[in-house]
């Protein structure tokens, strides 16, 4: 992983520098809130229903276990003891308060981290495959890109005030799990010719008007990246709304004016731009490519794996849920599942995280993942130290086998938190995932995303979701609106309104009637929820969720 030179800590303790001085000019009253407000926001401070909360980035998922461990220390000295991870691969902690800020962006500075761009009408973390340089699918590992095209954005003059947030996502596989196409700038790796490139998509995003985004270039060598990205921008930077800040993202940008235009003024900047760069972003890619080399992968056998798939069906499950392929032979990823049933779906104790910084030090060649799922990876573990990894891992209350199912909801912090939520996400997840751990289906019901946001603003990505959940407020009572069919993966497309909302007491029996209708539905028990949506279409599953209508109809 990245490492940070000189300039890299120097620029870093400046920054906190500036921040502490302007937090102590808040606290004496030089400085009022609508005056501390754009600076706090510089540094990945927000003002939430209870307390400020502080949003730490963590680049393109990254993190070795000193930095893991630092993050549970924070959340023991300046928190509540926990942290939440999100969806943009970042953690936040909840509960700071405004003087002990400054120390908490010391402490992130001793291991290479931050808060800068966490917030703010600039670009924001860069995300990424959460299996980036592990996957067995994988083209090459986007981790390198996503470094150079965050150290091109940090502090960039041009783009610290663009009309609205700016969000990147870079994959390096064909198959899309960094969700590229409802971002402002999402980067799939493709090849031509042997050459590998970047098809570029441009104008996703969720929100009050989600939309996939478009592709507007289908390859883009590597060489080309950075100017080109940098055409982009600058090229919204000049374009984009700010007279309303509703339609102020890229994405209304190119629905207003159309792809071909975008074309056309950004090949037309991209040309102006290219020779400005003169190879110094090849330069710098190269340098920073060989902090990303591979582990030094070990070489023994698997039958301790073998012995305990056969003989324990508790680690049997658990491995067939959480693991996926890996590109070198032996090995395997683990997923752990910040998902336990009824609890808050992405919180990690700080004891959960020093564990899980302790296993990825002994087992997984000190690397984590964080994954926009709101779970947490560990890219390279062999699979003779699986069976003592999820020991481990069940002791703690981390062995959950839910990857990918009904319980292993994504969702917003919702109203519990955050300012602008209408209603609450957190209990409603907590209670699905209860529920189905009740009725012992969710293993049978199989692959199945569901996603919850508590606003409008979509966080919890409910649009893509295969069952979406919007909680709103209508007339100060909370309703819970359900989209179906959604997808976040390279097929990606935005649910359908189902109907009606329900209210807060009504929404997880209306789930339940949902998958009953699906698990009756099915053709046979592989052909997954999406699938059987995308071939039936609604009507079925809306008539599951409204009986009475259906009833009234058949009448």
């Amino acid at each position: 992983m990245y490492q940070y030179s000189e300039f890299d800590s120097a620029f870093l303790a400046t920054r906190n520098d500036q921040f502490r001085q302007q937090v102590a000019r808040r606290i004496d009253g030089s400085l009022t809130e609508d005056e501390f407000k754009p600076l706090r926001l510089m540094n990945g401070l927000y003002l939430q229903l209870h307390a400020y909360m502080l949003r730490v980035a963590i680049p393109y998922g990254t993190l070795n276990s000193a930095q893991m461990r630092q993050l549970a220390l924070i959340a023991d000295k300046w928190d509540k003891g926990y942290g939440h991870f999100t969806t943009r691969q970042n953690i936040q902690y909840n509960w700071p308060t405004l003087p002990d800020v400054p120390d908490m962006l010391d402490a992130l500075a001793q291991v290479n981290l931050h808060a800068i761009q966490t917030s703010g009408n600039t670009i924001r973390n860069v995300t990424a495959d959460h299996f980036a340089g592990a996957a067995a699918d994988e083209i090459a590992d986007p981790r390198p890109v996503a470094e150079l095209i965050r150290q091109w954005s940090t502090d960039h003059p041009e783009f610290q005030f663009l009309p609205r947030k700016f969000k990147f996502a870079v994959t390096g596989s064909p198959n899309d799990r960094a969700v590229t196409r409802a971002h402002d700038i999402g980067l799939r790796m493709v090849t031509q010719n042997g050459q590998p490139g970047f098809e570029v998509i441009v104008g996703g995003g969720l929100g009050r008007t989600p939309l996939i985004g478009k592709v507007i270039k289908d390859f883009l060598p590597k060489a080309d990246l950075l100017p080109y990205l940098e055409a982009i921008v600058s090229t919204y930077n000049l374009l984009g709304r700010r007279d309303n800040k509703y339609k102020a993202r890229i994405k209304i940008t190119v629905l207003e004016n159309g792809l071909e235009k975008m074309q056309e003024l950004v090949e037309a900047r991209f040309a102006e731009l290219r020779p400005q760069f003169d190879g110094i972003d090849q330069t710098m890619l190269a340098q920073i490519e060989t902090h990303f080399a591979a582990p030094n992968y070990i070489n023994k056998d698997t039958q301790a794996f073998d012995s305990e798939y056969e003989s324990n069906p508790i680690f049997r499950s658990w491995a067939d849920t959480n693991l996926s392929p890996h590109k070198a032979d032996g090995y395997g990823i683990v997923s752990i599942s910040l998902k336990a049933h009824g609890e808050t779906p992405g919180d990690a104790s700080s004891d959960q995280m020093r564990l899980m910084a302790d296993l990825a030090a002994q087992y997984g060649h000190d690397e984590l993942r964080i994954s926009h799922e709101q779970n947490v990876i560990l890219p390279h573990v062999h699979k003779s130290d699986l069976p003592a990894l999820h020991a481990a891992l069940k002791s703690a209350g981390l062995a959950t086998a839910n990857i990918g199912l009904i319980s292993d909801i994504i969702a917003c912090p919702g109203m519990d938190y955050c300012a602008l939520a209408t209603a609450r996400s957190i209990p409603v997840a907590q209670q699905i995932a209860a529920r189905f751990d009740e009725l012992k289906l969710e293993h049978d019901i199989g692959p199945l995303k569901l996603k919850i946001s508590g606003c409008i603003n979509a966080c919890g990505h409910h649009h893509v979701g295969h069952i979406g959940i919007l909680g709103l407020d209508r007339a100060g009572v909370e309703n819970y609106q359900i989209t179906l069919g959604g997808s976040a993966t390279e097929d990606a497309v935005v649910g359908t309104r189902a109907g009606p909302g329900f209210s807060y007491t009504e929404i997880v029996p209306a789930i339940e009637r949902l998958i009953l209708a699906y698990l009756d539905l099915r053709e046979t028990p592989e052909e997954t929820f999406l699938d059987a949506y995308r071939r039936l279409g609604l009507d079925p599953f809306k008539a599951a969720l409204y009986p009475e209508a259906a009833r009234k109809n058949a009448a």
